[in-house]
């Protein structure tokens, strides 16, 4: 704890990182809650590796966090992922710890069974939030795959309403040199995860073509900034994954009023039930997925989303993380720590370096 004024310093350690050479990355969340989390008054020092699934990759990242820890003065340690945690242990400072999914539910493989390396993630996960002082789940679901005793925060990943916004539909397919006269339909993310099912959506939008016309535009390995051009772009998003925490994609969907026709999974449920305009299905069926996706089209109308969404704005978010760092170093000495005026965003970030 500070009782000077000056801020909270975390080091956030993180295996996923957006650069500029891996523009399909979905990990921008994580970018973007650091950057608000700066903006709110919080020195955030960015440490990130890649992983690979490799176990000489985290310990040269043990090392060299062990190496950046030891030069700098940091508050605590916030470690994004369950798997990231890892570098943190043993600790040497308070440290909290972001599930986002994967690290808590397991890696899907083929045949939509959770492979032997999901198993040994969860596990590892599971090692992670014990020894961690707090942690964070981005949806309620979550909760269960976490030891009872474990202090857990549900926080969902926050939505930048800057970005994420209306734009009409002409401006938008113009952007993208997309037609005027065809119904598109939307689905985000890598194709080749089978978690994602995207043959499900294939099938789903085959057999709406029987009825009404429409083609599926899979927004995977497209620069972020597109994203938003895309949802306005297109007629409905259909979602099919079957295990999520708390999906960006439709919550972003929603920003951007676009429709959502989902199966039941993460936190949808809540997210799209009662949005007019948009369809939860009642089974994983592709023949409830293209009726869904019939009456969304057949209804040409944009989606009320964006209302439903207003308690995800990233910076309301940002000060309830801030909130549990606060816990945590309260608990640690007593005090509580005073964050700084706001101040313009700064983040520092190096692959692996110390």
């Amino acid at each position: 704890m500070t009782g000077t004024g000056r801020p909270i310093r975390v080091l956030m350690i993180t295996c996923e990182w957006p650069t500029p050479d891996r523009p399909g990355r979905t990990s921008t969340f994580i970018k973007r809650q650091a950057e608000f989390l700066q903006a709110a008054g919080v020195a955030v020092d960015v440490f990130h590796f890649t992983s690979a699934m490799r176990p000489s990759n985290y310990l040269r990242a043990w090392f060299r966090a062990r190496r950046r820890m030891a030069r700098n003065h940091y508050d605590l340690v916030h470690a994004q992922f369950g798997q990231s945690g890892l570098v943190a242990l043993p600790k040497r400072l308070p440290l909290v710890v972001t599930f986002r999914g994967d690290d808590l539910q397991g890696i899907v493989g083929r045949g939509l069974r959770i492979t032997p390396a999901g198993k040994v993630l969860r596990t590892l996960s599971r090692a992670v939030a014990r020894a961690a002082d707090a942690c964070i789940v981005v949806s309620e679901h979550m909760k269960q795959y976490l030891p009872p005793s474990v202090p857990t925060h549900v926080i969902p990943s926050g939505i930048d309403f800057e970005q994420f916004r209306p734009i009409p539909r002409e401006r938008a397919r113009a952007h993208l040199g997309l037609p005027l006269d065809r119904r598109l339909v939307l689905f985000v993310g890598n194709p080749a995860l089978e978690r994602k099912r995207y043959p499900l959506a294939r099938q789903a939008v085959d057999l709406l073509n029987r009825s009404v016309p429409a083609e599926l535009m899979v927004a995977w390995g497209v620069w972020h900034k597109d994203i938003p051009f895309l949802m306005n772009a297109c007629d409905a998003l259909v979602f099919t994954s079957m295990q999520e925490g708390s999906p960006n994609a439709v919550k972003e969907a929603l920003a951007c009023d676009l429709p959502v026709v989902s199966v039941p999974v993460g936190d949808v449920a809540q997210r799209i039930g009662g949005v007019a305009g948009c369809e939860l299905c009642p089974d994983e069926a592709p023949e409830s997925i293209a009726a869904a996706l019939e009456r969304v089209l057949r209804r040409g109308a944009r989606a009320a989303g964006r209302a439903a969404v207003q308690d995800l704005d990233e910076r309301r978010l940002a000060q309830q993380v801030i909130g549990v760092y606060r816990s945590v170093l309260g608990a640690r000495d007593g005090q509580q720590p005073v964050i700084a005026e706001r101040r313009p965003p700064r983040v520092v970030a190096a692959r692996g370096a110390p």
